[in-house]
């Protein structure tokens, strides 16, 4: 994950210049105005709706969820998971909290063995 703490704005603007895509064409990809897109991108208005993120993640090829991290949210398919489970997730994720990358990884590894049992 390049540039952890980048604010949104500043990072889609550095991806997007980076793959040569043009404010306008971005704008229009994503359904809004070129104006809207600078302001967001110059973080002096807040981060787009989630189906936004989404499209500009797909557009740049950058991963949804940390995009959307990012944003400030979370996709609405993992708070969907959480409000089934709220009490179980919650211990999860507070107990994995000081938890490596790694051995996130191996959990999650873990859990999908799990899964397919």
């Amino acid at each position: 994950m390049t540039g952890a703490r980048e604010k949104f704005g500043a990072f889609i603007r550095r991806e997007r210049e980076g793959k040569e895509i043009g404010l306008r064409e971005m704008a229009k990809r994503i359904g809004v105005s070129p104006t809207y897109l600078s302001k967001v991108e110059r973080d002096e208005f807040p981060p787009l709706a989630e189906e936004r993120v989404r499209a500009i993640a797909t557009i740049l090829g950058c991963d949804v969820d940390d995009l959307l991290a990012r944003a400030g949210r979370v996709s609405t398919d993992i708070t969907d998971i959480i409000k089934r489970h709220p009490v179980e997730l919650a211990a999860l994720l507070r107990t994995t909290k000081g938890l490596s990358v790694e051995n996130i990884g191996r959990l999650v590894g873990f859990a999908k063995k799990i899964e397919s049992t």
